[in-house]
């Protein structure tokens, strides 16, 4: 990119082409600009190629990855969890019918699990219906809140392949 090398208009000597000179040592490429000048524009280019599409789209597909691998993660785990409480293992797998599973272990009515679209109410459900799985699989609380709600890819594979059993009357009582 050109820049005049006039110095018309500026108010202040320090000043040249809306830019700060800091020294008055050519960068040498012909246009008067100084090498301040020049590091500057470097800067400016290095920064805006930080946010470029192909580096988003890179940033993308690597979380995208670590998520489809968390997912299968907790597909594994809740497949042997289904399994344990009387359910198909294989509904683990499908995104919606997964959480009205789980709803049901906790011995709830599947049509709870719609309380999970509702901001707020969502994240309490979440932890009083981690505490109720976690009682029907003879766990304690820390255990159900921190691995089945906090950390729940990692608790459900220690519920599904431990030897925790399932009993539904632990939380009907």
């Amino acid at each position: 990119m050109t820049r005049p090398s006039d110095t018309t208009g500026s108010r202040h000597p320090s000043f040249r082409n809306g830019s700060v000179v800091i020294g008055r040592t050519p960068a040498g490429d012909g246009t008067g600009a100084t090498r301040a000048d020049a590091s500057m524009w470097r800067m400016f280019t290095m920064a805006s190629s930080i946010t470029d599409q192909t580096s988003i789209l890179q940033a993308f597909a690597s979380t995208s990855w670590l998520g489809l691998v968390w997912y299968v993660i907790i597909a594994i785990g809740l497949w042997k969890v289904f399994e344990k409480a009387g359910h198909a293992g294989w509904l683990a797998i499908i995104p919606i019918v997964n959480i009205v599973v789980l709803v049901r272990i906790a011995g709830w009515s599947g049509w709870m699990a719609l309380l999970y679209l509702i901001p707020i109410v969502n994240i309490i459900f979440a932890i009083v219906n981690a505490f109720r799985i976690g009682k029907a699989f003879g766990k304690g609380g820390l255990f159900s809140f921190f691995m089945l709600w906090l950390l729940s890819g990692i608790g459900y594979l220690i519920l599904g392949f431990g030897s925790a059993r399932y009993n539904q009357r632990a939380i009907s009582a």
